[in-house]
């Protein structure tokens, strides 16, 4: 296990952002919308904790985090890459699976400050019940990516600047709707589909696993963005509406952008020029970056932000396609996936237990009376 970090300024590991809006309590404690109801039941049941979900003992191989699957790279299948020598792709996975972890890592925290800002700022209080759930998941989040970048990969990367921006344009804005649609809807819809692309091509099982369980948990919250947003837009005005019709755009253009890794190639001293042109050319990132709006699109069209300005962007983006996508199917999609991780992993441990001659219950029993007692 590598124990190189990079030691970051502070400017760099600490942000302060100012924070508008009012704080609301309501006392309209009766009722609520069903299907948010719904949502929050399943927030509460599906809780887990990632210290013992996860087989933290795996071992990652620094010069490999992928394990040769180079649909991660965006600079696979280019001139560039083929040039380099087997000592330089490996640093380059490398620090491509530690800038990108390190993204997800930054988005995570951002999603934890923005769902504890929804539970004061929103004024439903049925709403308030879902964010607080999202507000632990988050947590679980932050603490997983945490962990993974720093015991497994060993290298940190600041917060990309297009996410920076966006994050601080959706933090500072005092509108809750704007808070939901900035980071349930934007942010979350993409990153779903980043974590896909990991979860459906690594080799890696603790990445794999990660990946798999978290997007279970950003299904529904982003699920619970379009459950608080439907019909709301439909009662503002239309300049209000062409107002987060603009931001929609500017942020889908920002999140497109987010995947460029300029930090990558300036720190491992390639030609960032050569790089962006290179990367810019990629069948690779060309088909990433389309399959990152897959979430985005149906989600925008279903909250009714389909106005022309947004249908415009999506068209020169190549991602209109996406507008038909079944946002419900997707999500179930992702449970599902996590379920059948889980009955994996359950067969292995079984497997692994009968072949040591030890019932796997009786040996869950002894783990957790050690467990018990190391915390006692």
């Amino acid at each position: 296990m590598t124990t190189r970090r990079y030691e970051l300024p502070i400017a760099e590991t600490q942000w302060q952002v100012p924070q508008g809006g009012e704080v609301v309590l309501s006392w309209d404690y009766d009722g609520g919308r069903d299907r948010l109801l719904r949502l929050y039941e399943r927030g509460k049941d599906k809780q887990w904790n990632a210290s013992h979900r996860l087989d933290w003992s795996i071992e990652v191989d620094v010069n490999d985090p992928a394990m040769r699957v180079d649909e991660v790279m965006p600079i696979a299948n280019t001139p560039v890459w083929q040039r380099m020598s087997e000592t330089e792709q490996a640093e380059a996975r490398l620090h491509t699976a530690a800038w990108m972890n390190s993204q997800f890592l930054h988005g995570e925290q951002g999603a934890l400050i923005c769902a504890s800002k929804v539970v004061g700022t929103v004024p439903q209080l049925d709403a308030k019940f879902y964010a607080a759930t999202q507000v632990v998941d988050e947590a679980r989040h932050v603490e997983m990516y945490s962990r993974y970048v720093r015991d497994k990969l060993g290298i940190a990367y600041p917060i990309n600047p297009h996410l920076r921006a966006l994050l601080d344009d959706v933090i500072r804005d005092p509108r809750w709707d704007m808070t939901y649609l900035g980071m349930q809807v934007m942010i979350e819809g993409l990153a779903l589909a980043a974590f896909g692309l990991i979860r459906e091509t690594t080799k890696e099982p603790l990445a794999k696993a990660i990946n798999t369980y978290v997007m279970a948990d950003e299904a529904r919250h982003v699920a619970f963005g379009r459950l608080a947003l439907e019909g709301f837009y439909a009662g503002l005005t239309q300049a209000e509406r062409d107002e987060r019709e603009e931001f929609v755009v500017e942020a889908s253009y920002l999140l497109r952008d987010r995947f460029r890794g300029e930090e990558v190639w300036e720190r491992l001293g390639l030609p960032i020029d050569e790089m962006a042109e290179a990367t810019a050319d990629s069948p690779l990132l060309q088909s990433f970056r389309q399959m990152l709006f897959s979430r985005i699109v149906p989600t925008v069209k279903a909250i009714g932000l389909w106005g022309p300005q947004v249908r415009k962007a999506y068209e020169d983006m190549g991602v209109i396609q996406f507008q038909d996508f079944d946002p419900d199917a997707l999500s179930a999609a992702d449970e599902a996936a996590a379920r059948t991780l889980d009955g994996e992993l359950s067969e292995a441990a079984t497997v692994a237990a009968a072949v040591a001659g030890v019932d796997p219950r009786r040996a869950r029993e002894v783990e957790q009376t050690i467990e018990l007692g190391a915390d006692g």
